[in-house]
């Protein structure tokens, strides 16, 4: 069981990692990206072809590939999500939909439906551990997943309180009308948001092609255990999707050993119960509804 729980955590490093640009975004945008997965699945492809080109580790290919993704998300912010935004909030969840069936298509006409992981390219990392006291097995790549999402989360949260950009995304992100009469350029710094954002979502991936396979369809999969990391830990609140990460991982580990098909079950059924909790807290749903249609039945 403690065993179990451990693994729970290392897994739930992984998805914080996924989880955190997603989380970052709609904290500052109130985005929900749909695309977050696909572009997570398209930043390791990038590490994946630029390891194979050059013969270099991932983790030189992701020095690469982190500012490529940051540049994207600018891009992207300035020539589609700042037009979506000012739409309505239908809007955004259409483009980022259409974005992402764009990178997944995109990515099987150039690649193919092969799967492919950076396992080989990291030598024994993918595979060695340490034996604690007890029989509890802890992974070195597990380990420094959890560690890489803790730092990063880390380091969000000093540069969202102490730099100026981190100050602006901040007040943007709670009043961007009041922030721009303060002189602070909203768009300027959306499109900052964004590229940090998917900064993240390059680590992700690259951790993704480390740990395990991949093809130009995963980002669906990814996508989903994000959101749920995210609804779990609290919608914007990046320590909140670090505890939310680790609860999701933990639930599906000890789901596995309830049985073999409980290990997705048992995470969507953590997400569904706070999910419900979150809802009866806040009122969105009331049962007067239902007193006055028993009332209403005739005697």
């Amino acid at each position: 069981m403690i065993d179990q729980i451990v693994q729970g955590v290392l897994l739930g490093g992984y998805y914080a990692l996924v989880a955190c640009g997603l989380s970052f975004m709609y904290g500052v945008m109130r985005i929900i990206n749909l695309a977050h997965g696909s572009l997570a699945i398209l930043a390791a492809f990038l590490v994946w072809y630029i390891t194979e080109q050059l013969a270099v580790s991932p983790f030189i290919a992701l020095l690469i590939v982190v500012p490529i993704m940051a540049a994207l998300g600018w891009i992207l912010q300035r020539t589609v999500l700042d037009r979506s935004l000012r739409s309505g909030p239908l809007t955004p969840l259409l483009s980022t939909f259409g974005i992402a069936i764009i990178i997944d298509n995109g990515l099987f006409e150039r690649f193919g439906a092969d799967t492919r992981s950076l396992a080989p390219n990291i030598g024994d990392l993918s595979y060695k551990s340490w034996t604690l006291p007890g029989g509890v097995t802890v992974g070195q790549l597990g380990l420094l997943t959890l560690g890489v999402a803790v730092v990063l989360i880390v380091g969000l949260q000093l540069f969202l309180k102490y730099a100026p950009l981190g100050r602006a995304i901040r007040a943007t992100a709670e009043d961007p009308d009041t922030a721009e009469l303060m002189g602070i350029n909203s768009r300027s710094v959306y499109a900052a948001a964004a590229a940090i954002a998917l900064g993240t979502v390059a680590i992700a991936g690259a951790f993704l092609g480390m740990r395990a396979t991949f093809d130009p369809y995963s980002g669906g999969a990814q996508l989903i255990f994000a959101f749920e990391a995210v609804v779990i830990g609290g919608t914007g609140s990046l320590w909140g999707t670090l505890l939310g990460a680790i609860a999701l991982g933990v639930a599906q580990n000890l789901g596995a050993q309830v049985n073999p098909k409980g290990f997705l079950i048992a995470g969507h059924l953590l997400f569904f119960c706070v999910l419900a909790v979150r809802v009866f807290a806040a009122g969105g749903f009331s049962l007067n509804w239902l007193k006055a249609l028993w009332r209403s039945q005739p005697a």
